[in-house]
């Protein structure tokens, strides 16, 4: 009997404004509900501060500041997805988490052409699912990105 192995990724996949998006679920390490943040002087904008979880300091960022999206309140859907990326942690605020999918190789489709909003450096591929297009964010890039501005 011959077996076909294929590649399937896991993703976590949140909204933005109406944008679906996904991160790959092996960098994820917690999701948490909006805990209090403290501003750092002179961080970036998108850097809103770091929050104290479980007695570790971590640095968050806002990804609608990020991706130069208009701002919005939070509410009881916005989630703080904590990645780990090397061995730092951050926080990452978006508006709400929907599931978890997985995607084979062939779901996924690179993205050489993209205008708008995002830069082509933050995004690892389109994702389809169903009638679905869930962008797939290179974490990296737009971690270290942040930290920069």
């Amino acid at each position: 009997m011959e077996y076909a192995f294929q590649s399937i990724r896991q993703f976590i996949v949140f909204k933005l404004d109406e944008q679906l998006y996904g991160i790959d679920i092996q960098n994820v390490q917690i999701i948490e509900r909006i805990k209090p943040i403290m501003r750092v002087p002179k961080a970036p904008a998108c850097v809103k501060g770091v929050m104290n979880l479980r007695g570790e300091i971590i640095p968050v960022i806002s990804l609608r500041e990020q991706f130069d999206l208009i701002a919005s309140e939070y509410t009881d859907k916005t989630r703080i997805i904590i990645v780990k990326l090397d061995e730092a942690m951050v926080g990452i605020i978006v508006d709400e988490v929907k599931e978890v999918i997985e995607l084979s190789e062939e779901q996924i489709e690179a993205v050489q052409n993209i205008q708008g909003k995002i830069k082509t450096n933050h995004i690892l591929g389109v994702g389809k699912v169903n009638s679905s297009i869930i962008t797939l964010l290179n974490l990296s890039n737009i971690i270290e990105e942040s930290f920069e501005n």
